[in-house]
């Protein structure tokens, strides 16, 4: 389906220093990673964060980009995703422009509707119906690329309102940085098809936590399922999109099997549903490297993105196929 070239990032969430953060860094540019992602996460440890089974994020995304951009020199830096209500998107706007500035041009635009209801309750901001986080993600994207476009604003909507004067700084890539939209709903896929440079495939996280419900939304059958919303709402734009996905169970080595079995019945899927679930990859880099291939092949997938904890193990499936 695919014939664009695979590009690779990895995610990280943490570091012990500021130093280790830099180093980190400069080692995912060494070994060939295209980007290094965060996610948009605010709360520390406790109850709360307990409650959503989501991992400690220590690291806020926008000053954790900034120092990544400076420690290097060709990696570039993003994030899955920012959440549209934790800024005020002319806030959100001014930073990111800022952060393309800065990094010249090696910026990533991640943007979601938000899903973590638990944060969203531990830091008392409204967590509101599904439709409407959406429509507010709508208006934020097209916001952003006016923003960044040269002319005044006069942006008046239900719930993006600016007007009176132009974006600064103008952001060294034009038209603007490169946009990802992930999600795992029809409806913000499709928007993503229609708005996006990057879609970036993730589970349906309805639920507001992370659990089995979620991992079920990203099996083979429907991610083919979200590839398809995809192309229909792209149309004659499929072709330039990006599509990405999070590798999120990445086990790379011998004996990586019994390990799909274990988590596949964890999550109610049998060992095979869990080795060709596209958020996983189990095997031996050859093994890894010839299901990549498959995968772009049946679902146009050649951006994948893996947490730092596989980092080291994976660097040489990203030396074998990066740009190919």
């Amino acid at each position: 389906m695919s014939s664009k070239p695979f590009r690779f990032g990895v995610q990280s969430f943490h570091a012990e220093s500021a130093a280790e953060w830099r180093e980190g860094a400069r080692k995912a540019e060494e070994q060939g990673y295209s980007t290094l992602h965060l996610a948009d996460h605010i709360i520390g440890p406790g109850p709360a964060l307990e409650a959503t089974h989501h991992p400690l994020q220590s690291l806020a995304a926008m000053p954790a980009m900034a120092v990544a951009a400076e420690a290097t020199t060709t990696l570039r830096i993003g994030c899955r995703v920012f959440c549209i209500d934790y800024r005020p998107a002319a806030v959100l706007a001014k930073e990111v422009a800022t952060l393309d500035f800065f990094s010249e041009g090696r910026l990533e635009v991640g943007l979601g509707a938000g899903w973590l209801q638990g944060e969203y309750e531990a830091i008392g901001i409204r967590f509101d119906p599904i439709g409407t986080r959406i429509d507010r993600l709508t208006e934020t994207v097209r916001f952003l690329k006016a923003h960044m476009a040269k002319g005044q604003l006069d942006i008046s909507g239900d719930h993006v309102t600016a007007r009176g004067y132009e974006g600064a700084p103008q952001p060294v890539q034009q038209p603007h940085p490169p946009i990802m939209i992930g999600g795992g709903s029809k409806r913000v896929l499709s928007l993503a098809a229609r708005e996006a440079d990057v879609v970036s495939l993730n589970f349906n996280n309805r639920s507001g936590v992370l659990g089995p419900d979620g991992v079920k939304s990203g099996t083979a059958d429907a991610t083919a399922q979200k590839v398809g919303w995809i192309r229909e709402a792209a149309g004659s734009r499929f072709d330039a999109l990006e599509l990405e996905i999070g590798a999120y169970f990445t086990f790379v080595g011998p004996g990586t099997g019994k390990i799909a079995e274990g988590m596949g019945g964890s999550m109610g899927l049998s060992g095979d549903e869990m080795r060709a679930h596209p958020h996983g990859l189990f095997g031996e880099v050859s093994e890894i490297c010839e299901e990549l291939e498959r995968r772009r092949e049946l679902y146009g997938i050649s951006y994948v993105t893996v947490g730092v904890a596989a980092r080291d193990a994976f660097a040489p499936v990203v030396a074998q196929l990066s740009g190919k």
